[in-house]
């Protein structure tokens, strides 16, 4: 029996050989502790200072200004609760309707424990809306937080736009951009944030590893106690494999990002020629051109996105982000872009990755089809 083609990229990644080859040896000889000053503790130092350096290289900025962490959720959580702590005078915080749990739960605790907390709204393409912005911002608020690209509908978001209004109002601008690092390019200079979420599992390296970006200068207080690790803002002792893992991930996407981008796009958008042309009524949600070059967020008519799935099994893929505990995933961003509930339950995000071929674009097309065929001529169309 034949493996499922994998298209759920935007949940995980799988670890790419060159990086697994790269953490191997931090698991075995290299075990010394970073904080050592002999020569095992100096080699794991060395290793976990030339990853610092790759990642920084991705993203365009300082080695120093890159602080790992555990993944993305502990790089928001830092990011928000770090600057919120930081700056009592300034209180509020502005973000989106669409936020990822990793961000949208710190500012709901935030608010229940008396700050100001905004929520941006979205467009029909599911863009925050600039002109809101522009009335939240103000001299009340400690930081901005809005993704990068969304981790349902791929879409873009516009971050230096954004940036420009938190700047002029003298807040702290975050971006959680784990989706978006590794698939498209980002330069935290060119975008002008002070801080920004990286995960290592988005990106082909292992889970519970990633980083946050903290521009020179910014204030942030840690959220836990400790040694002086990692500029005294995430104490214990480094993951040295994962670290390494990273590091080396990121120069993979370095090395090829423009070639891996278009060579994506181009599937991702033959995947979706093949299932508009033979499903009538298929609908696409995101921006035709302001979102990830691997994702497709679709509403198959008729059915359920669950049960198009599961009547579905030569393809692994998701009804949306895997971190919406209980939740009809896909449907709040879906409800916020103004989209019907009824409309809401039958979609699904096809992810590709760096893995994906003509021949599993075709056969996931045919058998994506050939299920809603089946489930919308017998009238099954519920979960």
């Amino acid at each position: 029996m034949r493996e499922p083609i994998y298209l759920d990229h935007n949940a995980t990644t799988p670890i790419a050989p060159e990086v697994r080859d790269a953490m191997l040896p931090y698991l075995s000889e290299h075990f010394g502790n970073p904080s050592s000053g002999h020569v095992y503790g100096q080699r794991a130092r060395a290793a976990v200072e030339h990853a610092r350096s790759q990642v920084a290289r991705l993203i365009e900025c300082d080695a120093d200004e890159i602080v790992f962490t555990s993944g993305g959720t502990e790089a928001n959580n830092l990011a928000i609760f770090g600057a919120i702590e930081a700056a009592p005078r300034r209180r509020g915080v502005v973000t989106s309707v669409i936020e990822h749990p990793a961000t949208s739960a710190p500012c709901d605790w935030l608010e229940q424990h008396g700050h100001a907390v905004t929520r941006l709204p979205v467009d029909a393409h599911g863009r925050t809306l600039l002109p809101a912005a522009e009335g939240a911002i103000g001299a009340e608020t400690c930081i901005v937080t809005v993704m990068h690209s969304h981790n349902e509908t791929g879409v873009l978001q516009p971050i230096d736009e954004l940036t420009r209004l938190t700047k002029r109002a003298g807040a702290l601008m975050h971006t959680d951009a784990a989706q978006s690092v590794g698939k498209v390019p980002v330069s935290v200079r060119a975008l002008g944030v002070d801080l920004l979420s990286i995960a290592g599992h988005k990106l082909y390296a292992p889970k519970g590893v990633g980083a946050l970006f903290v521009k020179q200068g910014t204030a942030l207080a840690p959220l836990s106690l400790g040694a002086s690790h990692e500029r005294g803002l995430r104490p214990g002792t480094e993951n040295v494999p994962g670290i390494v893992a990273l590091g080396r991930a990121a120069e993979l996407a370095g090395s090829s990002l423009g070639e891996a981008e278009a060579r994506t796009r181009g599937l991702r958008d033959e995947l979706f020629t093949r299932l508009v042309s033979a499903i009538p009524g298929l609908v696409l949600y995101g921006h035709p051109a302001l979102r990830l070059p691997n994702t497709l967020f679709l509403r198959f008519p008729a059915v359920s996105g669950p049960a198009l799935l599961a009547a579905t099994p030569d393809v692994a893929a998701s009804t949306g982000s895997a971190c919406h505990d209980g939740q009809t995933a896909g449907a709040q961003v879906l409800l916020e872009m103004g989209v019907l509930p009824a409309d809401a339950v039958g979609t699904v995000r096809l992810t590709l990755g760096r893995s994906t071929r003509i021949e599993d674009v075709t056969r996931a097309a045919d058998a994506l089809t050939l299920a809603w065929r089946s489930l919308a001529s017998s009238g099954r169309s519920g979960p």
